[in-house]
């Protein structure tokens, strides 16, 4: 039991009689220890199935179960290994009808919403409706109603989003559709106001390990502590210093509220770091350290010193880019010392940086030096017009009142129903308080379109009914796949694909997807892979029993597969990653912190002291830093830039205040990997000088 563990991780592993939080630092080995966790569980009597383990993404809960597989086999598959949200969505396709939802509910993506959001607010401006969505996802992840949020609303532009969440509130429940938040949400107000349910989840899991606990929002909270009860059987693992989503309701109250709402909390400390070298744990302990302390921790490391972190310092983002690159360059070609013949894969180097843009400059250094890279956090595949053409047909099998998947099943391909018709639709199934999928049938839908039009919904209508009740009996792969190719051919969905498309090359890769996305559905049918919810499918699956789970799928997906390339990465995607050499670039003031306020110089000193609300930015940028830092295993370089571009103009760059309290040697702060560069071509030059040339 206690092999590879050391004495704080056997401690938490080892304490299950009631409430414990775990702070594990970074790299500290927290997925170790909720395995191990899991088999100790076991050992003392649970049923895998009343452990739960919840993650925050798909691709975190998938690491979890196959390390957990290598420890207790196949019982494994009975955990509970899965996201906050697949757990409300179980919760609610269980107990949802107690609210008057039906288990075959759909879950809106981000499009959905916004479409929804610009009918209720009566705009046609999208930018204008995620501005709402965000508004109302920050409310709801606060648990606020519409009517909650207009009475504590600010000022005149609040209380008018407010109204229009109550509009949006009431399209969502005529749908039968949820969207994200509400995938917690919902759950929170199920066990809440409903005491056999809550008896229920209560008596179904008998422990709960909650990973990355910093990022828990107050919504999440109060599902967890519902769940778990008064005798608190649960394990919480987190790092204050590294909550980086207060920008969307993760909140450090959920640390601080732990031993008031659970006295008898037992804390443990994960200190020791197997990932990084001593060089770069001092700079994150440096820069962490300003911010106050819930619970003060010191990373330590057994694996040596290491190289000094590196600080470099560049003209402009151009010369800041080559920079990145010839250290690449360098490391790769072994003049630096670095770069261990092991580490110099392109898949070894990450470029971390704050915002989205900063990547451009970065992408076309490396082209120009043909290496290898991919954009973290780019285009999901779910979020492909073609997948989602496809998910909406899906949607619409499952769940007839789900108006914003009708409206683009209908046109994608169209089907000689135009927007006339559809809005004729619309104003009629308004006017009766219908959805547009029973409006179809409804006997006075002659006197609002016209016949040949009534003649045209009603085929639609028809196929919709039969498509369903054939996915409902359609299991195995091979099945699934020959329904799904039969179906495309059916509604000429690749002539659909070339037809919108003037290249033909790009028509190519968009079928390509769909061929691709059939084969994983089909696979799904066939048990290769566990579904959303975390259990695992051994058993065949009807289509429709997988389509319920894409919503869910689509919405949490990471889709990466470990290619051989170098990864440009946000500091925010970057979090539970690791690379042995990475660069955080673009460290200046403005940029990383963020600009904070009006009353806070660019030097980092304010002429008085800080608000509390730019304080508390101010110490969030820090613990993103610290992210940033703690991602490099073996090397770390930290670059500026003397001049920035600030939309059209060029200023003046100075670098981070986080660069000085990293208390760096002075001796470390140059570098021009360039110069490495030179040395090392003048030398093969020399080489091939003296090398005698090759006789015929």
């Amino acid at each position: 039991m206690s092999q590879g563990l050391n004495l704080a991780q056997l401690d938490a592993v080892n304490y299950v009689s009631g409430p414990c939080l775990v702070l594990a630092g970074a790299g500290s080995g927290k997925t170790r220890v909720i395995t191990h966790k899991i088999q100790r569980l076991i050992q003392v009597g649970l049923e895998p199935k009343q452990i739960a383990a919840i993650t925050f993404t798909n691709k975190a809960a998938t690491e979890m179960r196959e390390r957990a597989k290598g420890l207790i086999g196949k019982a494994a598959k009975d955990v509970v290994i899965c996201t906050f949200h697949a757990l409300g969505v179980r919760i609610m396709r269980e107990d949802g009808q107690v609210l008057g939802l039906k288990p075959q509910f759909s879950i809106l993506d981000a499009d959905d919403v916004v479409s929804i959001l610009k009918d209720c607010g009566g705009t046609t401006d999208a930018a204008t409706a995620r501005q709402w969505q965000w508004t109302i996802s920050l409310w709801k992840n606060q648990g606020l109603s519409a009517a909650q949020a207009e009475a504590l609303a600010p000022d005149d532009n609040a209380r008018v989003i407010a109204r229009i969440m109550a509009r949006y509130e009431e399209r969502l429940t005529a749908y039968q559709s949820v969207d994200f938040d509400d995938l917690i949400g919902l759950p929170l107000k199920l066990l809440a106001e409903h005491e056999a349910v809550r008896a229920k989840w209560q008596k179904t899991l008998g422990h709960v390990l909650v990973d990355e606990y910093q990022d828990t929002n107050a919504t999440q909270y109060e599902v967890l502590k519902h769940i778990v009860g008064e005798r608190g059987r649960f394990t919480a693992v987190g790092d204050d210093d590294q909550s980086i989503y207060g920008w969307r309701g993760a909140t450090l109250d959920n640390l601080k509220r732990l031993p008031q709402d659970f006295p008898q909390l037992k804390v443990i400390k994960l200190e020791q770091n197997y990932r990084s070298t001593s060089a770069i744990l001092r700079a994150a302990n440096n820069v962490i350290g300003p911010n106050p302390k819930l619970f003060p921790k010191t990373l330590f490391s057994e694996l040596g010193e290491g190289e000094p972190v590196r600080v470099v310092d560049a003209d402009n983002e151009e010369h800041e880019a080559e920079r990145a690159v010839a250290r690449i360059q360098s490391i790769r070609a072994g003049t630096s010392t670095e770069g261990a013949a092991k580490h110099r894969e392109f898949k070894d180097f990450a470029i971390l940086y704050r915002a989205n843009h900063m990547a451009r400059s970065f992408e076309q250094a490396l082209r120009r030096a043909q290496i290898p890279y991919k954009v973290s956090g780019g285009q999901s595949f779910f979020d492909k017009a073609e997948i989602k053409d496809l998910c909406a047909w899906f949607r619409l099998w499952i769940n007839n009142d789900d108006d914003p998947a009708f409206l683009r099943a209908i046109t994608s391909p169209k089907r000689g129903i135009g927007h006339q018709t559809l809005a004729q639709l619309g104003t009629f199934a308004t006017k009766y308080k219908v959805s547009l999928f029973e409006a179809l049938f409804a006997s006075s839908l002659p006197s609002a379109v016209s016949s040949r039009a009534v003649h045209g919904l009603h085929e639609f209508g028809r196929y919709i009914n039969d498509l369903e009740h054939r996915a409902r009996h359609t299991s195995g792969k091979e099945d699934a796949m020959r329904f799904l190719t039969e179906w495309l051919k059916d509604i000429g969905y690749e002539k659909h694909l070339y037809d919108s498309e003037d290249n033909e090359s790009i028509a190519n890769a968009r079928w390509t997807n769909v061929l691709e996305f059939c084969d994983w559905m089909a696979g799904r049918c066939g048990g290769e892979i566990e579904d959303a919810t975390g259990a695992q499918a051994t058993e065949r699956k009807s289509l429709l029993e997988v389509a319920q789970t894409i919503s869910l799928i689509s919405t949490l997906n990471e889709r990466e597969e470990e290619q051989n390339v170098v990864t440009l990465s946000t500091l925010h995607a970057s979090k539970g990653l690791e690379w042995p050499h990475v660069m955080l670039v673009g460290v200046n003031e403005g940029l990383l912190p963020f600009k904070l306020g009006d009353d806070d110089q660019p030097s980092g000193q304010a002429n008085g002291p800080m608000s509390e609300g730019i304080l508390q930015r101010l110490q969030e940028e820090r613990r993103l830093m610290y992210v940033g830092i703690t991602r490099a295993q073996r090397s770390l370089a930290v670059s500026w830039t003397r001049r920035r571009k600030k939309g059209r103009e060029t200023v003046a760059g100075v670098p981070s205040r986080f660069i000085g309290e990293m208390a760096l040697d002075k001796a470390t702060v140059k570098e021009d990997p360039r110069e490495k560069l030179k040395a090392l071509r003048a030398e093969f030059a020399q080489r091939a000088a003296r090398t005698p040339a090759a006789e015929n």
